[in-house]
């Protein structure tokens, strides 16, 4: 089992919110009504751990060890929303979202591969801890800078967590392991193509709610992320590179193969979700694989 070391490894360096983070050290000169209001909607969007850790819940009911995983995850997760409003609760107090616009964003997600939704959330962690280092280097204020650049660290940390339990997963699982976690990769690694960040929280996950079906369609400013990310901090195409880099970087590690592009990954993805699809055929079952060739 992996939560025994995970949790020690985590313990080992978690922040106490009272005495880690400066709070001494504000000032309010250095904070603009554009970034309170910012923080604000960062809030609400970290809240969102609780229905993802219902989601990891209920797909993973077969793993206990990841189950239990998510008892640190979500702990912490949560601290990041906390973390923020209680940042909001000593310099502005009228910004602390409500309760009810915390719940808005507790919905159920649709059920989806476990495969698929680990490496999705392993790319989430990545893309995360560049936001949130970009978004340090946005803020002026420094209670809020040394907060972002401790989200970032935990953000970075989870990562590597989640990659511990996708190497476990490829030795139970083999290629359909790694056919799934290619297949994501490609996606997650393709965000310059597309029309707006690709992130668990900006994904649609319960049909039946569309298009009110991802966190950031029922933020209090549903425009927040992409506004956030192109005037604001400015998660330009030089950032945007670092997050495919370190994608690439860590599925070459994972996979033991080079991948200098995401056309190479893509390659790699054909590949394997060929020998997948045969093995499952030789099983009696069938194996699907949606991208197209």
């Amino acid at each position: 089992m992996l939560y025994p070391e995970l949790f020690k490894q985590l313990e080992a360096v978690r922040w106490n919110m009272d005495t880690d983070i400066p709070w001494d050290q504000f000032d309010g000169s250095q904070l603009t009504e554009e970034q309170a209001q910012t923080i604000k909607m960062n809030a609400i969007t970290e809240w969102s751990a609780l229905p993802a850790t219902e989601m990891f819940l209920r797909d993973n009911r077969d793993d206990s060890d990841f189950s239990a995983f998510m008892s640190v995850w979500f702990f912490e997760e949560q601290k990041h929303s906390l973390v923020l409003m209680e940042y909001l609760r000593r310099f502005r107090p009228d910004l602390v979202p409500t309760e009810a616009e915390l719940h808005e964003v507790r919905f159920e997600f649709d059920p989806a591969p476990a495969l698929e939704t680990l490496m999705l959330h392993f790319c989430g962690e990545i893309r995360l801890n560049h936001w949130y280092r970009r978004a340090a280097e946005w803020h002026s204020e420094p209670v809020i800078k040394a907060i972002y650049e401790t989200l970032a660290r935990d953000e970075a940390r989870h990562g590597g967590a989640y990659l511990r339990y996708m190497k476990r997963a490829m030795q139970k699982f083999g290629d359909e392991a790694r056919a799934a976690f290619a297949k994501v990769g490609v996606l997650m690694a393709s965000a310059r193509r597309t029309a707006q960040a690709l992130h668990p929280t900006n994904l649609h996950v319960n049909e039946k709610l569309f298009p009110r079906d991802t966190i950031q369609s029922r933020l209090p400013n549903p425009q927040w992320l992409e506004q956030w990310l192109d005037k604001q901090i400015q998660f330009d195409a030089v950032w945007e590179t670092k997050v495919v880099d370190r994608i690439l970087h860590n599925m070459s590690l994972l996979l033991e193969r080079s991948f200098a592009s995401v056309q190479e990954l893509n390659r790699y993805r054909k590949e394997v979700t060929a020998a997948a699809m045969a093995a499952a055929a030789n099983k009696g079952r069938p194996g699907t694989d949606p991208l197209p060739a």
